[in-house]
This record gives structure tokens, sequence and C-alpha cells, in this order.
């Protein structure tokens, strides 16, 4: 059992610009089968998150990892973590601190969801949000190709105010489409979060599994003092920096979780 998070490097990934919602941002793709949308946290795409992505291409995944902020394959660091939240805290696509707010970055990441799942097999694509971008996740599946979203760590809006905390990070109307779409079988979706992590509150999860009922399964990580992993009680990252390569590992079980969750419902229909 190592005692890192796995990593990677851009080496092998397919470079390109994609324009869509009235944005342009380059994504990185690799891999084949069905498709996978991984959007990174923040800082951005680093070795972490690269490990995620090289995990899901070995699982069987075409995945295309978007990269709206941050500069791909740098490490994190204290100042890259700030340098990134202070620019996401004013920037309009994203609207950080808005409640019950349709977010113009998820009209990009659907044009990303949509374009993926045309030219990759099964039915329709996933898509993966982690911390900042978590609810992203759940806001794109909106659109009819995305048929599994992954919301790990949700941590927008920022939970300043109880208004803020019961937020599902994306508007009525928006919420009002996805939950139409579970009742109907057509989007089930994948929640994690560390038990001691204030910054993916509790309330925001009860909110949304409130509406998607059994289309919303969640997974909460035990981060107490004296839980058996050792998680520091501020563990945030469930399935990047907490991962380490062995079963016993909550964090690899999570990450597996979502793996299969992926494969069941991203199947190839012959």
């Amino acid at each position: 059992m190592t005692d890192t998070a796995p990593t990677a490097t851009l080496d092998g990934w397919t470079k390109a610009p994609f324009t869509g919602g009235g944005f342009t941002y380059d994504c990185y793709e690799k891999g084949s089968g069905p498709g996978v949308v991984l959007i990174p946290e923040i800082p951005g795409i680093t070795p972490q998150v690269l490990g995620l992505a090289e995990h899901l291409v070995a699982q069987g995944f075409t995945v295309v990892v978007p990269s709206p902020f941050g500069q791909p394959g740098r490490a994190a660091s204290t100042g890259y973590i700030l340098k990134t939240v202070a620019r996401l805290c004013v920037a309009s696509e994203f609207r950080a601190f808005a409640a019950g707010a349709h977010r113009p970055i998820t009209d990009y990441l659907r044009a990303v969801a949509s374009d993926l799942a045309s030219r990759t097999p099964g039915r329709g694509v996933g898509v993966i949000g982690m911390c900042f971008t978590g609810g992203f996740a759940l806001a794109v599946a909106v659109d009819d190709s995305v048929a599994a979203s992954v919301l790990s760590q949700p941590a927008a809006p920022f939970p300043i105010g109880r208004a803020r905390q019961m937020d599902p990070t994306m508007s009525p109307g928006e919420f009002d489409r996805v939950a139409e779409r579970a009742s109907a079988g057509e989007v089930c979706a994948i929640g994690l979060r560390f038990s001691e992590d204030s910054s993916v509150p509790r309330a925001r999860f009860a909110t949304i599994a409130d509406r998607l009922g059994d289309a919303f399964e969640v997974i909460e990580l035990d981060s107490s003092t004296g839980n058996p992993d050792g998680f520091a009680r501020g563990a945030h990252s469930v399935l990047t920096n907490e991962v380490r390569e062995h079963p016993q590992n909550s964090a690899y079980r999570a990450r597996e979780r979502v793996v299969e969750f992926l494969r069941d419902r991203l199947k190839v229909e012959h």
C-alpha cells in the first residue's frame, strides 16, 4: 500500500481546443470505450486528477478532461490554489457564491458531453465533477446525452449561509429537468463526501436526495477522529488526494464503486 495518491502526467493525452456555450477551452482526451467527462477540481488538472483520469482510461473509458482553469499538469501548492480560488470567485461563468443560479460554464460542459456522446459507444456519457466543480456534474445532466453524474465533494456555491448550504448548484428550472430525467430512469447520480468536510454540507446532498430519490446514491467516508483509514478531519478530495492503491482504503473502494456505476449506466447495448 502506497502512502501517496496515484498521479500521472499529460503524456499520451491529445490536446485540442473545444468551443461550446460561448466559451473555448482546451480539452485533453485519451482512451476508448464509453465516454466520461472528468471536470478537474481546484486548482486544475493536477497530477492527482490525471491519476484518476488514467485509472478511468485503464478501466475502458474514453476520457475527456476540460481545462477551464489552472495550468494543466502543474502540481498543487497553497499559493497556486489561492490564486485559482481568487480567479474563480470573480469569474462570471462560475458564479461561485450564487444560490439558485444557472452557471454559464455548464453550458460549455454540456456541449463537451454531447460531443463526446456523439462519437463514443454506449447509452450516453458519464460526468464527474470534483470540489468546486462537483455540482456541475449534475447540472450538466440537463442534457439528454448524460446518463450518469458523479458529484465528488461538491463545494459550490461556497456554503456561506443556510441557502447556499442547501443549494444543488443549479437553477430551479435546471433542477426540475434533472429530477424529471431521473424519475424517467434517464440519469442517475452518486454523491461523495467526507463526514467532517464542512465545505460540502450534508444539507446539499439532502436537497438533491429529496428530488432524485433512489436515483441518487450517497457515499460518505468517515473522517471523524480515530477513523480506521487515518483520514484527517480536513480530508476533502475523495477520488484523488485521499486514494491509496489498496482495497482497505475506503477512498479506493469509493473510486471502484464509481467505476462500477459508470460501467452499469453506460454499458454498450447490442
